[in-house]
């Protein structure tokens, strides 16, 4: 599932941050600001009617996303997990 799918309020654990082509600059900030591998993350508010930006939460820090960048970065639900 791709963070920008995910619905609000749900738990989840970043699996990957996928990179489009080598040394992408948008991949590698993600992976800078704590989107990692195994991280739990959460969406915590959407713009009205689907649009930019999502607001996520990962740890106690919350950050603005657009869905072009929400939509590079694999999750799973941690019920998916179990």
């Amino acid at each position: 599932m791709r963070l920008s799918d995910l619905p609000r309020g749900t738990d989840a654990v970043i699996d990957a941050v996928d990179d489009p082509n080598n040394a992408d600059p948008v991949a590698q900030r993600l992976r800078e600001l704590g989107f990692v591998p195994g991280e739990a993350v959460r969406v915590v508010a959407t713009a009205p009617m689907g649009g930019d930006p999502i607001a996520v939460r990962i740890g106690f820090t919350r950050f603005a996303l657009r869905r072009t960048e929400a939509e590079r970065v694999s999750v799973h639900t941690v019920k998916e997990q179990e």
